[in-house]
């Protein structure tokens, strides 16, 4: 029979087992920081009916969704973990209890082009908080903190959240009587960084925009006001009394910026900036990208807002939310890539690797039993294998500790126990042994997951 060549589709992510420990790692990091705010955890079908899936429907979404037939059903994988959220807030409204928090980490699905960081099936980690009716402007001032929270968590120092308020820049363009043309401008102005103010004021003023020059000049003189959040904000202040939205819109930038200091987010991670829009048919109030302020080519690693009604293609219920995205796949394919990702931290599946050294194991198993009931991670290596090939396996398994059990040692009642780092070897008993080791795995532990 003929073998078939093994092999991963294109833009699909298939990790060996240490990098796989690493990204294990920062889910768990990210569950742990979600779970501290008070949210919880949410698990989605990733399968859905194509009609509750594409509600919205269009664009690029229809393009991109992965779409099937099974039997008479039209069905679809998800594409994301809002639209899946929607549908199971609206589904499960009388059985929630508001505001509803919480935070899922799961696969989604796009039928894009493959290329250099960009997957087909990637982990998406979200958390949203669902008002109903009404939402508080102090859940949008809390999500900075758990941003800051997260990517310090994770070990990364130098990383900027940028805000801003959709309802500053509405209000700001329906003052120059430029509403219908402000989705425009917003994209066009979303370019600044890559292709610089003169070429965006050129965009303006041509024929698709055809912004006079005296209105383009005033969306740049906008969009420049920089310097630290109060002078931001101050500056802001002079165009106070002629947009109502404008001026509801900057009553709630300032309450985001006043609680940062609460919330424990130092101002050095946090800053104003209008040039943030985010999506256009979608957010309405506050919005927040993050950014590694050393390495500005990844572009956003977190971003998100508040929006006003999350299941309007479900319900009638007005069901107002906030909430940010990580793409975690990208985001880890970028840090191994830039070599951010800890090397030093244990990737191992094992912390004790035990070798019997008697043909009756019953004394390796009580150990191993005794040695998980406390939380070490446990291998028994019975294989008939030379006693070299046992330790190189320990040792190409990164497996901090391997634990030698012969007869000597069993009548002693002591473990003889080698730090396969270091090469420290010791003969304690059990309680000795079990505390040297839980001490040594601390040690370990200590470092973060990724380099800051």
């Amino acid at each position: 029979m003929a073998k078939m060549t093994p092999r991963t589709l294109s833009g699909f992510m298939e990790l060996l087992p240490a990098p796989q420990q690493q990204m294990e790692r920062i889910m768990e990091a990210l569950r742990n920081t979600y779970s501290l705010y008070g949210f919880t955890p949410l698990d989605t079908p990733v399968i859905e009916s194509s009609d509750v899936l594409l509600a919205k429907g269009g664009g690029e979404t229809e393009k991109q969704i992965y779409r099937f037939q099974k039997g008479d059903a039209d069905i679809a994988l998800r594409f994301d973990l809002t639209v899946p959220l929607a549908k199971y807030v609206a589904l499960h409204y009388n059985d929630l209890t508001f505001p509803f928090r919480r935070y899922q980490i799961g696969k989604v699905y796009r039928g894009e082009r493959a290329q250099r960081g960009r997957f087909r099936e990637f982990y998406q980690a979200d958390i949203d908080i669902i008002g109903d009716g009404k939402l508080d402007i102090t859940n949008e001032a809390e999500i900075p903190a758990i941003i800051y929270k997260t990517f310090s968590t994770l070990g990364l120092k130098r990383f900027q959240i940028r805000v801003n308020n959709r309802k500053i820049l509405n209000g700001f363009y329906a003052m120059l009587g430029l509403t219908e043309k402000s989705g425009d401008i917003m994209r066009t102005v979303d370019k600044l960084d890559k292709i610089g103010a003169e070429k965006v004021k050129v965009i303006l003023m041509g024929e698709e925009i055809a912004l006079t020059e005296e209105q383009a000049d005033e969306i740049l003189k906008f969009i420049a006001i920089t310097g630290s959040n109060e002078e931001v904000l101050a500056a802001l202040e002079g165009y106070q009394g002629r947009n109502e939205i404008f001026d509801t819109g900057l009553a709630e930038l300032n309450t985001v910026v006043k609680y940062l200091a609460a919330f424990g987010v130092p101002a050095e991670n946090f800053a104003v900036d209008l040039t943030i829009a985010r999506g256009l048919d979608y957010y309405t109030g506050t919005v927040y990208e993050t950014t590694l302020l050393d390495h500005p080519e990844i572009g956003s690693v977190c971003s998100g807002g508040r929006y006003d009604n999350l299941a309007e293609y479900y319900t009638d219920k007005q069901l107002p939310g906030v909430g940010i995205s990580i793409g975690l796949t990208r985001l880890f394919y970028v840090l191994g890539e830039q070599g951010m990702l800890n090397p030093e931290l244990p990737t191992a599946p094992a912390d004790v690797l035990i070798l019997p050294m008697t043909d009756d194991l019953s004394a390796a198993i009580s150990l191993a039993t005794r040695l998980r009931e406390v939380g070490i991670r446990t291998q028994i290596h019975a294989e008939q294998k030379k006693f070299k090939q046992k330790i190189g396996y320990a040792d190409k398994l990164g497996i901090p500790y391997v634990i030698f059990l012969g007869e000597d040692e069993i009548n002693a009642g002591v473990v003889a126990c080698k730090d396969m780092k270091t090469g420290e070897q010791t003969k304690l008993d059990p309680a000795a042994t079990i505390y040297r080791i839980k001490a040594g795995l601390a040690e370990l532990d200590k470092g973060a997951v990724i380099l800051g």
